[in-house]
């Protein structure tokens, strides 16, 4: 098995994770929005658990393009290029929430509820991007 199936594999697996992660924080921000509740461990927990994994996707998806690009030759094609672009802005969004910190909590909920919509937005767009997309 070569290194970039195995980078490729580890991706694909560290991807479902994201969406796992992503959808329950949406989820919680919300319900937690809208019974004005407040901020709670878990909450910051769960911030940190979407961050940390996409920061961990988005480490692997460079270190597969780098490698694909250079060890394998297969070059940077276009479409890659869009693909780790969008997602850099994703991941960049992702952590944004740091700036709610002292808000308000119903506030806070609000806030990283809609950009959490937003990051799977960018999401999205990054991988219908990619050939055969949603299918992979």
């Amino acid at each position: 098995m070569s290194v970039a199936l195995i980078l490729l594999i580890i991706h694909s697996f560290v991807r479902w994770l994201v969406v796992l992660v992503g959808v329950i924080a949406i989820v919680k921000f919300l319900i937690g929005w809208l019974n004005k509740s407040t901020f709670q461990k878990i909450d910051n927990r769960l911030v940190a658990a979407f961050g940390g994994l996409m920061d961990l996707q988005a480490t692997l998806g460079l270190i597969l393009l780098l490698w694909n690009g250079l060890v394998d030759g297969a070059g940077f094609p276009r479409y890659r290029l869009e693909h780790m672009g969008m997602m850099i802005i994703a991941v960049a969004l992702s952590h944004m929430s740091a700036r709610f910190k002292k808000a308000e909590d119903t506030i806070r909920f609000r806030n990283t509820f809609l950009l959490y919509l937003g990051v799977f937005v960018l999401i999205f767009v990054g991988l219908i991007s990619l050939p055969n997309g949603l299918t992979r």
